[in-house]
């Protein structure tokens, strides 16, 4: 069954769960979002690092077009929800950030992030002022007509070595009032600072899931409403081809038994969902 533009974005809407955290994996191509989609995920999000590694490129090499592109692709391979990692917006202005919204709704995405980091500006961490204002376009432009997309507004001071969560939550309480969906602060330092962020912001928090940090159990206690991982699959996919490669190359062979469960994987994956 053929799931609408505007039922995605309803749904995705509804699966943001203070407490019941929405789990959501970061696909970087069609295959790898059939496959997440056939496990049982109920909304998935595209990943810059994923996506532009899949074209052998470096995490914020891809253009505008490149990354709509990409999107779009995942979102025709599934009838899931589709979140866009949409970086900084694509251009120096807010009326540009606007442009990008109009090309995620033409894309058929459910929603998108947008981040208050741009590595060509003078000072990456854009101004306060500024970073709203590119949220608040991107707003108007995604609350406009009859599908209105979930835009997540990013802070990215904690990934950025600005470990500043007093400016992290001016920043995400400026975007919500601007009118951003959710808010995403990746690399807070632990538990008891998403506890604190979720209690400041009064909007949906995302939460970067990484390996040795809080569980899905704790995240969800504290009231975090949705967990997503970022480019972490992609580098596990990406560690498993390396490690099965160097035993080909050496002759060994040794990966047979979990090449042929991937291949089964992904043979199931293939026919779930649109063609």
């Amino acid at each position: 069954m053929t799931v609408s533009h505007a039922e995605k974005a309803t749904r995705f809407r509804e699966l943001h769960r203070p407490g019941s955290p929405l789990v959501m994996p970061n696909p970087w191509d069609p295959g790898s979002a059939k496959l997440l989609a056939a496990a049982g995920f109920e909304a998935l999000a595209t990943t810059s690092s994923g996506s532009a590694g899949a074209l052998g490129r470096r995490d914020g090499a891809l253009d505008r077009d490149e990354v709509i592109a990409a999107a779009a692709a995942i979102v025709a391979a599934t009838d899931l929800p589709v979140s866009a990692d949409l970086e900084h917006g694509f251009g120096a202005t807010a009326a540009d950030v606007a442009a990008t919204a109009g090309l995620a709704i033409d894309a058929g995405l459910a929603g998108f992030s947008i981040e208050d980091y741009d590595a060509a500006a003078p000072e990456p961490i854009l101004s306060l002022d500024v970073a709203t204002e590119r949220v608040a376009a991107a707003v108007g432009a995604a609350h406009t007509g009859d599908v209105k997309l979930v835009v997540t507004a990013r802070a990215e001071n904690h990934i950025r070595g600005r470990d500043d969560v007093e400016d992290t939550i001016a920043r995400l309480r400026s975007y919500a009032a601007a009118g951003a969906d959710a808010v995403f602060a990746p690399g807070l330092p632990d538990l008891a600072t998403v506890a604190r962020v979720v209690e400041a912001v009064d909007r949906p928090v995302n939460v970067l899931y990484r390996p040795g940090g809080p569980t899905v159990a704790e995240l969800a206690d504290v009231g975090v409403a949705r967990i997503s991982v970022g480019g972490s699959l992609f580098y596990v996919a990406m560690a498993a081809l390396a490690a099965a490669a160097a035993d080909l190359h050496a002759g060994r062979g040794d990966y047979g038994a979990e090449l042929e469960a991937g291949v089964a994987a992904v043979k199931v994956a293939a026919v779930t969902g649109p063609a």
